[in-house]
């Protein structure tokens, strides 16, 4: 059975820290969290992390943010942005718990197979929620299917537009179920 997924991440050159993780199970099952050790001050270094990704996760300032955001993009800016996650909301969990509820999920999952968009680092953001890629509970995939592979070996025709949600994990998890299956009816010839 298939499993999409997505995840946003601080991509530091040197390492990949999970924001949040979307999960949709091809039996309608789903799962979202966002990671309350994200490290303190990173989100806020980054001006396309602040405009992308973070008006998406349950924020406890969000009036500030929406201030800041009415400020004009500028990439020679110097970003200094304390993003504070909601962490009465149900959705923030730590690391260690997200861990547990995402291998409860996959694990639930007969004959699993991962698929997501451009999935290189999402299957490391995925794997080091478990440590060093050794540490993969049974029965979790050492690879993650790429959609975007499976539309170029397709002739890379246009994709279904995402109409809201665009980097929520969860959403986009939703939308590559729908790249998903418009790439088998393609590849069926029924497109």
């Amino acid at each position: 059975m298939k499993v999409w997924y997505d995840t946003e991440f601080v991509d530091t050159g040197t390492s990949i820290e999970l924001i949040s993780i979307g999960l949709v199970a091809e039996d309608g099952r789903e799962y979202y969290a966002v990671n309350s050790d994200t490290p303190r001050g990173m989100l806020g270094r980054n001006d396309w992390l602040l405009r992308n990704v973070v008006p998406s996760l349950p924020i406890a300032n969000r009036a500030s943010l929406d201030a800041y955001l009415k400020q004009p993009a500028s990439a020679k800016a110097k970003v200094d942005f304390e993003v504070a996650l909601d962490l009465k909301d149900t959705r923030v969990k730590p690391r260690w718990v997200i861990a547990n509820e995402v291998r409860d999920f996959l694990q639930s999952i007969p004959d699993l197979e991962l698929w997501a968009w451009y999935a290189a680092y999402d299957h490391v953001a995925l794997a080091q929620l478990w440590g060093r890629m050794t540490n993969l509970p049974a029965g979790v995939p050492m690879w993650t299917n790429d959609l975007k592979q499976e539309c170029m070996r397709l002739g890379n025709p246009a994709m279904p537009e995402q109409a809201e949600g665009l980097h929520n994990a969860l959403a986009d998890a939703r939308r590559n179920r729908v790249m998903h299956e418009f790439l088998e009816t393609l590849a069926k010839g029924d497109a």
